[in-house]
């Protein structure tokens, strides 16, 4: 194994799009590549890799991916420097847990992505 890409549904591409570069994730590629009815979209930062694609564009393929807002997972994102990086985001995105040193010695954040799902920042300090 070489690495793991989340494909995440969501309702609005766009909308995801720009949460994500609240957080400093760069678009990397979407389809289609140009205009405002996008289905997928691939974004990064570091090598940290999204993809955000619609409920719409599988959802008569693959009905079992249809829900509601959020999932039953929690994205857990290990970074350098946690401290500017919370003060550079925590007045642009809803913090659900702030900053602080967990039990195994990691600081870590909280946040709720436009979509629901929470991301973990942590570093190891």
């Amino acid at each position: 194994m070489e690495s793991l890409s989340p494909n995440i549904f969501v309702k609005d591409i766009n909308e995801t799009i720009k949460f994500y570069q609240l957080l400093g994730f760069s678009l990397v590629v979407t389809v289609p590549e140009t205009g405002n009815d996008l289905v997928w979209a691939m974004m990064a930062k570091g090598n940290v890799t999204f993809m955000f694609q619609t409920f719409v564009s599988l959802g008569e393929e693959l009905p079992q991916i249809s829900r509601q807002d959020g999932g039953s997972l929690l994205l857990y994102i290990k970074l350098k420097e946690i401290r500017n990086f919370f003060d550079e985001v925590k007045d642009l995105v809803p913090i659900v847990k702030g900053l602080e040193t967990t039990f195994y010695g990691a600081t870590e954040f909280v946040i709720k992505d436009i979509n629901n799902y929470l991301l973990v920042f942590a570093e190891d300090e």
